[in-house]
């Protein structure tokens, strides 16, 4: 499972990192996340539920926008990527049976 979530993740980092420069990418800090604007955040969580909704559908735009929201504005996030961020986000909503795969 951690497997196909990597090869997902790396797949999209292609489309996302295509993106234009005002937008949130894989590659961003999640400290840029509290600076970002709403539509920022939405079209980033927008794509991200787009891309893992497949995997669970509890994984939509409310949910990634609720996780890195708590993740952006809990602790230090210090030089962790939206990318990283975006993987304990997945690994967080996996269930019991998912998380031992």
């Amino acid at each position: 499972m951690q497997r196909f979530i990597a090869v997902l993740l790396f797949s999209i980092v292609g489309v996302v990192g295509t993106a234009q420069a005002a937008k949130l990418t894989m590659d961003d800090k999640v400290g840029r996340w509290p600076r970002a604007t709403t539509e920022e955040k939405v079209d980033f969580a927008t794509r991200m539920g787009k891309a893992f909704s497949a995997l669970s559908p509890g994984l939509d735009r409310n949910y990634f926008i609720k996780c890195l929201e708590e993740t952006a504005n809990i602790g230090n996030p210090g030089d962790i990527k939206l990318e990283e961020a975006v993987k304990m986000c997945v690994a967080v909503n996996a269930g019991p049976s998912e998380a031992g795969e």
